[in-house]
C-alpha cells in the first residue's frame, strides 16, 4: 500500500469549529453535532418528502475525542498526539485516520483552518 505524503504546514494549522454547528457531549461521553439543512432543493424535500431540517451526526470515539480538542489552539500535530495518548494501542495508523477525518470535516464546513 503506498503511503500518502502529509505536507508540513497541514500539520501546524489550528482547526478551528464552525459557529454555525450547534454540538453536545451526550451522557455516553460521544459528540453529537447539528447539521441544519438549508437552500431551495432541501426545503423541498423537507416539505414534500418530511425529511428532516436539522440532522444530529453522532461521532464515534475516535471522531468524539478529536472534536473535543479542537479548541483553536491546537495544532492538527497537537491532535494527532492527543489520539495517540488516547488510543495509544492504536498509534499505527493515528495520522492518517486524523488527517482523513479533519480534512472531511473541513470539506463538510464543521471546521476551517486558522489564518
Amino acid at each position: 500500500m503506498k503511503k500518502k505524503k502529509i505536507p508540513a504546514n497541514f500539520l501546524e494549522q489550528v482547526p478551528i469549529r464552525d459557529e454555525n454547528h450547534a454540538w453536545r457531549l451526550k451522557d455516553d461521553g460521544m459528540v453529537e453535532v447539528d447539521m441544519e439543512h438549508k437552500g431551495f432543493y432541501h426545503k423541498i424535500a423537507q416539505k414534500f418528502f418530511k425529511k428532516p431540517r436539522v440532522s444530529h451526526i453522532a461521532l464515534d470515539k475516535y471522531g468524539s475525542v478529536l472534536w473535543q480538542s479542537i479548541d483553536g489552539k491546537c495544532t492538527v500535530a497537537d491532535i494527532v498526539q492527543v489520539m495517540e495518548d488516547t488510543f495509544p494501542n492504536e498509534t499505527d495508523r493515528m495520522l492518517d485516520r486524523v488527517v482523513t477525518f479533519m480534512v472531511t470535516l473541513k470539506n463538510n464546513r464543521f471546521i476551517r483552518m486558522k489564518q
